[in-house]
Parts: C-alpha cells; sequence; structure tokens
C-alpha cells in the first residue's frame, strides 16, 4: 500500500506541476527540452557509486527544484520559475513510474524498492 501512495504522490506532484506550468504560460518548447536534463545527475556514475548516487540524489529531491520555485516567485523570475516547475514535474514522473532516490550500493536500488 505504501509503495502504491508514493507512486501516486508522484503523478500528483507531475499534474500539479504541468497545471502551474500551464498558468504561468511559459513555453511548452523549454518544458520539452528540459524535463530530462535533470537526468543529468546520472553522470556521477562515472566516478563510482556512492559519488553516482550522492549527485543523482541531489538532482532528484524535491528541496533544491523549490527552494528555486520560492526563490524566483519572491524575485519574480520567470525563467527560473519554469525551470522550478519543469525540475519538479521530472521528479514527479520519476517516482509515478518507479525510479526513486539512490542508495550507494548500486544504481537500481531505490527508496522505493525498500518500502
Amino acid at each position: 500500500m505504501s509503495k502504491g501512495l508514493l507512486h501516486s504522490e508522484g503523478l500528483i506532484v507531475l499534474i500539479g506541476s504541468l497545471y502551474f506550468y500551464k498558468s504561468i504560460d511559459a513555453s511548452w518548447w523549454l518544458f520539452i527540452l528540459c524535463l530530462f536534463l535533470p537526468d543529468l545527475f546520472m553522470l556521477g556514475y562515472v566516478i563510482n557509486d556512492r559519488i553516482g548516487a550522492l549527485i543523482y540524489n541531489i538532482g532528484h529531491t524535491y528541496a533544491f527544484p523549490l527552494i528555486l520555485l520560492i526563490l524566483s516567485v519572491s524575485l519574480k523570475l520567470d525563467l527560473p520559475l519554469a525551470l522550478s516547475l519543469i525540475w519538479i514535474a521530472h521528479i514527479g514522473m520519476d517516482r509515478t513510474v518507479g525510479y526513486g532516490l539512490k542508495y550507494p550500493s548500486q544504481f537500481k536500488e531505490t527508496h522505493l524498492q525498500k518500502v
């Protein structure tokens, strides 16, 4: 049950971020071009599994895009706001299909598997 809730939560985050992205009237071309940019955080795995998991998790936790979102709204910055919503959408999309935060042991071991 908990695993299903986590997947549902990811879907709700994805839908919510799409809704708010549409409401700010940002470019959908930007959305399409940037949706998979957070996956570049996987490049840390070139070094080793421990560093890879750390860098991947930095790019796939909600904390950083939410900080960017708050700063963007506070400072009225359109591009960073759009990018923060795209980043949040990416994380929600990943959680929806079962990709979670990584453990340092190996790439395929995620927090969603431990639930």
